[in-house]
C-alpha cells in the first residue's frame, strides 16, 4: 500500500512562493505517475499538475501554467510542486495522488488510486 504524505503548505502573501512535497513510504512510488490536485469547500477536486513516472512528461492546468512546476526525485521517492506568483484564487487544500495512469489521462482524478491527506495553502491578498 502506497502512503502519500504532503507537506509544505501554509500561509503566504499574494506574489509569494511555496514548495509542496509529497513523500511516500515505498519505492514503488517511483513507478507511478503522480499528480497534484486541489479542492476548495463546496467544489470538486481540480487538477493542478501531473508528471509521468519517468519525469519525462508533465501536464498543467491552464490556471497555473507558467507559475507552477511539478518535478520528482525518484531517489527520494518524492514529488514536488513549486508554486510561484501565488494568487488568492490558489487558496485550497492541495492533494498528492499516484497511480499507473496513461499519459493522456493524467488530469483525471478518478484514475488515481492513492491519495495523501492534503495540505492547506492559503494566499492572502
Amino acid at each position: 500500500q502506497v502512503q502519500l504524505v504532503e507537506s509544505g503548505g501554509g500561509l503566504v502573501q499574494a506574489g509569494g512562493s511555496l514548495r509542496l512535497s509529497c513523500s511516500t513510504n515505498t519505492r514503488a512510488m517511483n513507478r507511478y505517475d503522480a499528480g497534484w490536485f486541489r479542492q476548495t469547500p463546496g467544489n470538486e477536486r481540480e487538477f493542478v499538475a501531473a508528471i509521468t513516472w519517468s519525469g519525462n512528461d508533465t501536464a498543467y492546468a491552464d490556471s497555473v501554467k507558467g507559475r507552477f512546476t511539478i518535478s520528482r526525485d525518484n531517489a527520494k521517492s518524492t514529488v514536488y510542486l513549486q508554486m510561484n506568483s501565488l494568487k488568492p484564487e490558489d487558496t485550497a487544500v492541495y492533494y498528492c495522488a499516484a497511480d499507473w495512469v496513461s499519459q493522456g489521462y493524467l488530469r483525471y482524478a478518478d484514475l488515481y488510486g492513492h491519495w495523501g491527506q492534503g495540505t492547506q495553502v492559503t494566499v492572502s491578498s
